[in-house]
């Protein structure tokens, strides 16, 4: 069993960032590891979203993700090489144009994946990835003048 949790500030309003966040056929123009991301279904806040990584090895899994917007998506997996990922962003508003976004993600295993993958997975590619979902936020914000 892995998890982590990071926290990041983004000069963007809570609607913006958690447009970003469920904007997840976008993850491969931002997110490196990230090779494709299909939603096979979405209704009424929530999705079943296929993600398709390449951490050394190739991956892929579903996860279920429920929008609560604009301070929550959460998520769970449905199908994939782990016996859990769950996970959340927790996205609060600092002012109406600032953002404290908290991610966290809990996992375990069900087939042998070596060490690297997991510890990747859970923490080392984790502040990478926020800096990389704030990067996006800010530069859309400021490509539309907002």
């Amino acid at each position: 069993m892995a998890g982590a949790e990071r926290n990041i500030e983004v000069a963007v309003s809570t609607e913006r960032f958690f447009e970003v966040v469920t904007d997840y056929e976008s993850y491969p123009e931002f997110l490196s590891q990230i090779e494709n991301a299909e939603v096979l279904r979405r209704d009424d806040g929530t999705a079943d979203v296929r993600f398709t990584l390449n951490l050394i090895k190739r991956l892929s899994y579903t996860l279920t993700l429920v929008e609560n917007r604009p301070n929550e998506v959460t998520w769970s997996l449905k199908e994939g090489p782990f016996k859990r990922m769950d996970g959340n962003w927790s996205i609060e508003a600092l002012s109406a144009d600032r953002t404290r976004a908290t991610y966290r993600v809990d996992m375990a295993v069900k087939v042998f994946l070596p060490g690297s993958i997991v510890s990747r997975l859970t923490g080392k590619t984790l502040p990478s990835t926020l800096e990389a979902f704030k990067a996006r936020a800010e530069g859309l914000a400021t490509a539309e003048g907002k």
